[in-house]
């Protein structure tokens, strides 16, 4: 018992108050997330649209994402993370109830386009304010404890989103509002503007110059957003391409439901252990690992033809994402100049939106054009890549994050210490010394 009191301590002891705010705002609006878990089915079995409109519908709310997180990243930096996640919850909360009172074509794929764009803006503020108010030391465990937040919120909404569904659709656009306004009031009136504690008073109100320039010149930084876009490309395939191979497989959907849901049970039940299991090995190590256990895990699918393997499939890539997270997320962290963490923070999340565009096509077109097998061997290829593209970078991303941290450590005055003369050597010995001010 005590051992498991040691463990629960140290995952999840001495973390400022305000991130315990931002967790629970992460879960609450986590545990409301029906809509885009069952919008594909809303649209074509209550809505009665055809297939091809409906994923024009989904792909307008993946542009709106790649939107928001630009736009997100700017306002986050310029105008401060609170009012840019308080406007962005608030935006998606109207958008969601509209999405949801949508009839025509037009009105419902506009009403997905900027509710994309409202969702995803909060992310880069989200992700900032976060990095903002927890030390260094404790990002690790902090980003563990968030994501498992995320995925406990995630599986629940799935089994709660099916029972909504069931009484009235309505209700899962209504729910999940409620839920992003809640989120939004305990940000309103729990956490405080952080910019400014971090970016200091000369930035407080101004916005970095050259900022675009900077993150377009900084090869380390997106070498490892390009890394992180190969992963997506093949993390995201379980969405796309996994249900259709297991119809293939003669297997129906709600079968693949419980399969994928074994990835959301992992991530609960595992997640918290993953910081102590990786703390003080590095991190390009464990992201290469990572890159590895997920490839396999997806590579094993082509030989998968019934359930329990396809779940076991599911059980090895889960492995690789756990580890890959909290690595991500502190390496994030790291890597961002403080007065532009916002931007640095969207250019990420836009790597997550192109994957989310191009994954479902490139999947389907080498499925079409190669085969079932060869789609996701070369996913364990793509993983395989990844890896040794990380363990390569990884040096000059530590260097550049020593460099990041040396600058944003504040110089101490220096004190030179003179031989008094003699006529004053007793005031001397008495007297406090003063800091030398360099001049220009």
């Amino acid at each position: 018992m005590r051992t498991v009191q040691n463990w629960f301590r140290d995952t999840t002891g001495g973390l400022p108050r305000a991130f315990w705010y931002l967790w629970t705002g992460t879960l609450i609006n986590r545990l409301g997330s029906f809509v885009l878990v069952f919008l594909a089915i809303y649209l074509t079995q209550e809505r009665g649209f055809s297939a091809s409109q409906a994923g024009l519908v989904i792909g307008l709310w993946g542009v709106g994402g790649a939107v928001g997180t630009t736009v997100g990243g700017t306002l986050t930096d310029r105008w401060g993370r609170r009012p840019t996640l308080l406007t962005a919850h608030l935006g998606a909360a109207t958008m969601m109830l509209g999405l949801g009172l949508a009839r025509p074509l037009w009105a419902v794929a506009l009403g997905a386009l900027l509710l994309g764009t409202f969702a995803e803006a909060a992310r880069p503020a989200f992700g900032a304010m976060m990095i903002d108010v927890v030390p260094e030391k404790d990002r690790l465990r902090a980003f563990s404890l968030n994501y498992w937040a995320i995925n406990l919120g995630f599986a629940c909404a799935a089994v709660l989103a099916g029972l909504a569904a069931q009484a009235d659709y309505l209700l899962l656009f209504a729910v999940d509002a409620a839920t992003t306004l809640v989120t939004a009031l305990i940000i309103f009136a729990r956490v405080k503007e952080t910019r400014s504690a971090v970016a200091g008073p000369s930035v407080k109100h101004a916005a970095p110059a050259g900022a675009l320039r900077t993150i377009l010149t900084d090869r380390v930084y997106l070498g490892f957003v390009a890394l992180n876009l190969l992963a997506a490309l093949v993390f995201l395939q379980h969405i796309s391409m996994l249900p259709i191979a297991m119809g293939d497989s003669g297997l129906s959907p709600a079968t693949y439901g419980s399969v994928i849901a074994l990835n959301g049970v992992l991530i609960v039940v595992g997640q918290l252990f993953v910081p102590r299991l990786i703390k003080g090995r590095s991190r390009s190590h464990v992201l290469a690992l990572a890159a590895v256990v997920t490839g396999v895990g997806f590579g094993l699918t082509a030989f998968a033809d019934a359930a329990w393997l396809y779940g076991l499939t599911v059980l090895v890539w889960t492995v690789g994402e756990m580890l890959n997270s909290p690595s991500n997320s502190t390496l994030i962290a790291e890597l961002s100049p403080a007065a532009l963490r916002g931007r640095y923070q969207g250019v990420f999340s836009l790597s997550w939106q192109l994957a989310g565009a191009t994954a479902p096509i490139l999947g389907g077109l080498v499925r079409e054009h190669a085969g079932n097998s060869t789609l996701w061997l070369g996913c364990a290829v793509v993983g395989g890549v990844t890896a040794v593209a990380h363990l390569v970078s990884g040096p000059a991303r530590e260097r550049r994050a020593a460099q990041l941290r040396t600058a944003a450590t504040p110089a101490r005055p220096v004190t030179v210490v003179r031989t008094p003369v003699p006529e004053v050597a007793e005031a001397a010995a008495t007297a406090p010394a003063e800091p030398v001010r360099a001049t220009s």
